[in-house]
């Protein structure tokens, strides 16, 4: 997924911004109602850009990103009604395996690739044209609706990147050249990448998903610290505030 993060980010060509886009199957409904929500715990991952541009992984600001991002969860999920349930670990699902659980997680992020590379890079598939949303997770995902009881799985994917001190004072001597009549090429700073994707437990299809990139051409610009309660809030809020409903539902409506 990093990479396909790193060719998204690439297109965003502006020094600070911040863009989201969905897609839903073109019949899906955002759940309402009494429905079985499961959020699968969320796969975070926060690091360092070195002064080189490579992205370190950081332990200790990953796990408090995830925690952060579990709390803006139970928060936002409160407000939605419906009956949720959210994994802080894979062995929290009662009577579900942690492997059955790792599993799954597998499948959809291999899916979810697929998904970011071909509806938000421009490597557009022919045979899924006009269609929406047209993948699936299969059996293994109704299996585990059958064997849990719940309607639907959420997935979160979220990564972020903050500019090292070496990298800052790296952009900060390229500027200051422009001044001695030598401007050093933009060395770019950081940026932030996640999904929300909603699963159908009684077919396996992805039924609806959403992207959050934003990137940065200047080191130390922060687009929302996930490391922060706060962070984490805007980033969930950017991915999750408005479900769409599906182009063939949105025209039945709006014909009425």
């Amino acid at each position: 997924m990093r990479r396909v993060a790193l060719a998204l980010l690439a297109s965003v060509a502006l020094a600070g911004c911040v863009q989201t886009r969905q897609y839903a199957d073109v019949e899906f409904t955002p759940p309402q109602g009494n429905y079985k929500l499961l959020v699968m715990r969320p796969d975070v991952s926060v690091g360092s850009v070195t002064t080189g541009g490579m992205v370190e992984p950081r332990a200790d600001w990953t796990e408090q990103a995830r925690a952060n991002f579990l709390t803006a969860l139970r928060a936002q999920q409160a407000e939605r009604g419906g009956n949720v349930f959210i994994m802080e670990k894979r062995e929290s699902l009662e009577g579900v395996d942690a492997d059955t659980v790792a599993e799954l997680e597998r499948l959809h992020y291999a899916v979810a690739s697929s998904i970011a590379l071909h509806r938000y890079s421009g490597a557009y598939l022919p045979t899924k044209r006009s269609k929406g949303l047209d993948w699936t997770l299969g059996e293994e995902a109704v299996a585990l609706g059958k064997r849990t009881g719940y309607d639907y799985a959420l997935f979160l994917y979220a990564e972020d990147s903050f500019a090292s001190t070496g990298r800052v004072a790296l952009q900060v001597l390229g500027v200051a050249g422009c001044f001695v009549g030598f401007c050093a090429p933009n060395i770019g700073g950081a940026g932030q990448f996640g999904y929300a994707s909603l699963v159908d437990l009684r077919t396996g299809e992805v039924v609806w998903f959403n992207v959050s990139q934003a990137s940065s051409q200047i080191a130390g610009i922060k687009f929302g610290d996930i490391r922060t309660p706060e962070g984490a809030a805007q980033m969930v809020d950017r991915l999750l505030a408005r479900m769409k409903p599906g182009r063939n539902v949105q025209r039945r409506a709006e014909a009425k």
